[in-house]
């Protein structure tokens, strides 16, 4: 009954609009109509062509700003590419997290490692000189962070690397991606590769400590 008393209240004011702004005379958008539709019909090709170029526009803008970003990680305040950096230049991972293979954390790269290459690699590039402005304030680049494990859990990088646990392992395709996706990790997932690699599963000694 609602819906049925909700219908006819908008259909009611759509008359009511119709009336207002025709003055009284609804048949005059049927002639407004037919005179619009006569001057696509004059118009078709410039209108044909004009549609086109703005589809083009859309998919342009679809296939170079929106598409690369749909599954991309969050934007960090210096656009960094794993891809560009660990991939194609094939830098190693402990260059940066020089702490990965000897303590319980890798480490975030500080603002000098990053200026360590860029002071004489693309200096003038803006990104770059944001890095320069860091170092400049003394401020650490305020790095977003994408890997989350719970607060109760510790996950100890040391000994995983020291067993030859690829960072792939956990962290994913790193050299192939340009901006890493937030990623919280499980239970599950560290008890099926511990498992797996017939590894500790006693929860004080592993995980828990």
């Amino acid at each position: 009954m609602e819906i049925i008393l909700t219908s006819l209240t908008f259909l009611t004011i759509i008359v009511l609009v119709i009336l207002v702004g025709t003055k009284g005379h609804p048949l005059v958008i049927i002639y407004h109509f037919q005179s619009f539709m006569a001057q696509v019909r004059e118009n078709k090709v410039q209108l044909t062509i004009l549609s086109a170029l703005i589809i083009l526009v859309f998919l342009f803008a679809y296939f170079y700003y929106l598409m690369p970003n749909m599954n991309a990680g969050p934007l960090q305040p210096i656009p960094f590419s794993h891809r560009v950096h660990a991939g194609h230049k094939m830098i190693d991972c402990r260059f940066c997290h020089s702490y990965v293979d000897r303590s319980l954390d890798p480490g975030i790269p500080p603002v000098e490692k990053c200026l360590f290459c860029h002071k004489f690699i693309i200096t003038r590039h803006p990104e770059i000189q944001k890095e320069h402005h860091y170092f400049n304030t003394k401020t650490p680049t305020p790095w977003k962070k994408v890997f989350y494990v719970p607060e109760h859990v510790v996950f100890n990088h040391e000994r995983h690397i020291k067993k030859d646990v690829a960072c792939e392992k956990c962290h994913g395709d790193v050299k192939g991606t340009d901006r890493l996706k937030h990623h919280e990790f499980k239970m599950g997932f560290c008890v099926g590769c511990h498992r797996k690699e017939k590894a500790n599963l006693d929860c004080w000694l592993s995980c828990h400590n």
